[in-house]
């Protein structure tokens, strides 16, 4: 598995820009929307499972589990884009991520942050 199974985050293509930051230099808030979200639930798989199991015995990153997270949270992420643009936003700020088990079953990662109309200044 090379860096980019690992990797994350927004791609230059897209029309929303997604920060961490609650403002963006050079740009103003120019409406607020509100809110948005994009939510995942994702089960693992016996094999990834199995192999966790054995691995935490023995110690080492459980590469499977880590690549399974990271397309999880980049779904999350794509969904909360998609929220934003059909609410008319061109930003979103604070965003963060909240990951929690769903019923033993899964792991449920959110992606939320505040939807907005921002222009250069």
């Amino acid at each position: 598995m090379g860096i980019e199974d690992y990797g994350g985050g927004q791609t230059d293509r897209s029309e929303v820009l997604v920060v961490t930051t609650n403002d963006v230099p050079g740009h103003q808030v120019t409406q607020v929307i509100g809110e948005v979200f994009g939510l995942t639930v994702r089960s693992r798989h016996l094999g990834s499972q199995i192999g966790a199991g054995l691995k935490s015995m023995i110690g080492g990153e459980l590469k499977g589990l880590t690549k399974t997270l990271v397309q999880t949270r980049n779904q999350a992420m794509e969904r909360l884009v998609e929220q934003a643009k059909a609410r008319g936003a061109n930003a979103v700020l604070m965003m963060r991520f909240d990951v929690t088990e769903a019923a033993d079953v899964g792991t449920e990662v959110c992606a939320y942050g505040t939807a907005v109309v921002i222009s250069r200044s």
